[in-house]
């Protein structure tokens, strides 16, 4: 089950088309969907939990536990709206956009890529692009 909880004014529009795209995103990587939590903050507070369990003293957009047992994803998974904000901005593409790339970041990471190394990175980006074509809202 995906679940979406806000430490911030911040939410999302469709959270049930939200949690299918990322159930997709799940099934297409061929894992198994557990519990999944997604805490929407602002930097403060993801900074507390960057440098309280990182020892990172660093802004970051995501940070991801993963607790997931074989093929079964388990987690929790952090975003910062304002830093989706700046990094929307600064890669001049939609907030949507950056935040979904956000989103299945995060997923991606539980399902085994890296983005330590360059060659990780492209792979990474590679596959967030193609799980973010998976989004779709039924009209």
């Amino acid at each position: 089950m995906i679940s979406f909880n806000y430490e911030t004014d911040f939410e999302l529009s469709n959270e049930e088309a939200y949690a299918n795209w990322l159930s997709e995103v799940i099934l297409s990587e061929e894992k198994s969907e557990g519990e999944i939590n997604y805490v929407f903050c602002d930097d403060d507070y993801l900074h507390k939990i960057n440098v309280e369990y990182l020892q990172h003293d660093t802004l970051t957009d995501i940070i991801s536990f993963d607790y997931s047992v074989g093929n079964e994803l388990h987690g929790d998974i952090f975003v910062s709206v304002e830093r989706v904000k700046d990094n929307a901005a600064d890669f001049k593409v939609s907030f949507d956009e950056e935040l979904k790339r956000v989103l299945v970041h995060g997923i991606l990471h539980y399902c085994g890529y890296k983005d330590k190394s360059e060659s990780d990175e492209r792979v990474m980006r590679n596959k967030e692009d193609e799980k973010i074509r998976l989004f779709h809202v039924e009209q």
